[in-house]
């Protein structure tokens, strides 16, 4: 049987603020077509061990493979030339609230590609298409709703058509059902477009909808990478409070 490559593969990563140790010894290797959820209390860590996957901030310690390529030995051109084969969904969304939501997705497309006008607008609308958003091409994000402002977001970061996707708390303000529905689009993604995702949240009910693996962080250390259905059974105090309650 072929043995199935990780996409990313994290070893001994530190990550500090000044002299302040935020990561330490964090290991993991994130597979294909599987959805890993970042996750533990507030405060843990979980959106500095993103940023620094990310090199939004520069890890002090370790290293980070994407396919393969260590990205942190990379200048900053080649850098861009992986990135373009990610796409970002923030946590706020990070909409430019000044133009429509058709010109917000076609900035990647204009920036990264040599695409004629009329490519990049059916590729526009093939996206909003494919987060349920069609009629809201024209708008304004000011006129959207919450969820609406992050499937516009999550359009822009499909964009273009990254292999790799990362999410920053992609529930974070939605009520319920919004967030409900939201989950069961990033789920579709995935099996449609054969997609790698990660995903920051602390939400109970996402993880428990769209985890195939987790990674739980406590105090700036990892205590679990694996299977969601077992983590249930590692025994792991902190691990059964946080399932149990959904907070510290």
């Amino acid at each position: 049987m072929k043995q199935i490559k990780p996409i990313i593969e994290i070893r001994e990563l530190e990550a500090r603020y000044g002299d302040m140790i935020a990561l330490k010894d964090i290991n993991v290797d994130i597979y294909p077509e599987e959805i890993t959820v970042i996750l533990g209390g507030s405060g843990c860590g979980k959106t500095t061990l993103l940023k620094n996957i990310l090199r939004l901030y520069e890890p002090y310690a370790g290293s980070v493979k994407f396919w393969g390529e260590d990205i942190l030995s990379k200048d900053e051109a080649e850098f861009r030339e992986v990135l373009k084969r990610t796409g970002m969904l923030f946590q706020n969304g990070a909409l430019l609230n000044s133009i429509s939501v058709y010109e917000n997705i076609s900035i990647p497309l204009e920036m990264h590609t040599n695409l004629p006008p009329s490519v990049i607008d059916k590729m526009i609308r093939v996206k909003l298409a494919l987060v349920g958003l069609s009629e809201a091409i024209y708008k304004l994000p000011s006129e959207l709703s919450g969820g609406m402002k992050k499937r516009a977001a999550l359009a822009r970061a499909l964009a273009l058509d990254p292999h790799l996707l990362f999410c920053d708390e992609p529930s974070a303000g939605l009520d319920p059902v919004t967030s409900a529905s939201l989950d069961e689009l990033i789920m579709n993604l995935k099996n449609q477009l054969k997609m790698t995702i990660v995903i920051v949240t602390h939400e109970l009910a996402s993880i428990h909808r769209i985890a195939d693996k987790i990674i739980f962080l406590d105090s700036g250390r990892m205590l679990y990478s694996g299977k969601l259905d077992d983590v249930k059974h590692a025994g792991i105090p902190e691990i059964d409070r946080f399932f149990k309650v959904g907070k510290y």
